[in-house]
């Protein structure tokens, strides 16, 4: 089968902004190459070299931040080594406005700049460290996701059915295999008798096919991943309600040591290997 890359929306705006970003990452590599022409014939100091080449690299941690911050928040077309890519931009982007913040702030306790000038550097590092935050929360996403694939994986290749899971005691990872579909129509069922319960929408953590599991080697189509504890009220529902349907899925209680860090139930049959083809 073939492997689709974004949607359609979220490829042209990530290619927009790629684009945007690689100009501005050429402009400043091609300002680093004139002033290092000039530092060769004594035109420029070394210092102003070395402020171009934060520039370029300012401008390519940019261009990865932006490609990534283009994707959906859901998570679905970003990998994990991409996300670990613009983790590390941002975390260079924050360290790079902490020493613009010090040297600015050794000008003001020198009496060479005024106080005020703080003031924008200082709101453009709370900035930056935000966004560090947000791509680190996401890394942190996507390295559970990741880990919760290959647990599903692994148990779908040993563990035989338990019947009675949702009335009884649950295991740390659990299957049922169950013996009926699981497609589009029902899922919508499913997330209608949700909402019809608890007054609140299923909470999906990843639906269908999505670039982690395709990064990963597997085919997610068809399946759908929900962030709840099968210890729950909810939880247990929606396996009480998956049994009664002979539904397959998959339930993690706990964090499991090396596989899933978060109880989570996935529904529909185990995700199969990828076989890619021209």
């Amino acid at each position: 089968m073939r492997i689709c890359g974004l949607t359609c929306v979220s490829l042209l705006l990530a290619c927009a902004m790629t684009a945007a970003e690689t100009a501005a990452v050429r402009e400043a590599r091609e300002q680093l190459e004139h002033v290092r022409k000039l530092a060769e014939v004594g035109a420029v100091s070394n210092t102003r070299v070395r402020q171009a080449e934060s520039t370029l690299q300012q401008a390519q941690d940019d261009a990865v931040i932006a490609e990534t911050l283009a994707t959906r928040v859901e998570l679905e077309d970003l990998t994990e080594e991409q996300s670990a890519e613009a983790t590390a931009a941002a975390a260079r982007r924050l360290e790079r406005q902490r020493e613009k913040l010090a040297r600015q702030a050794q000008l003001v306790g020198e009496g060479v700049a005024p106080r005020t000038s703080l003031v924008p550097l200082e709101e453009e590092l709370e900035r930056a460290r935000r966004l560090t935050d947000a791509m680190e929360q996401r890394a942190r996403s996507l390295a559970e996701i990741a880990s919760m694939i290959r647990a599903e994986q692994e148990l779908s290749e040993q563990a035989p059915e338990q019947p009675s899971i949702a009335d009884g005691a649950i295991a740390r990872i659990t299957r049922f295999v169950g013996e009926n579909k699981f497609g589009n129509d029902e899922f919508k069922q499913v997330v209608l008798e949700f909402e019809r319960k608890f007054d609140r929408k299923l909470p999906v953590s990843a639906r269908g096919e999505t670039a982690l599991h395709r990064a990963m080697g597997f085919d997610h189509r068809g399946r759908v991943d929900v962030a709840l504890s099968p210890d729950g009220v909810e939880g247990r529902w929606l396996m009480r309600y998956l049994e009664q349907r002979r539904i397959p899925f998959f339930a993690f209680r706990t964090a499991v040591r090396g596989q899933a860090t978060a109880p989570h139930i996935h529904m529909g049959p185990p995700s199969t290997r990828v076989r890619f083809t021209d």
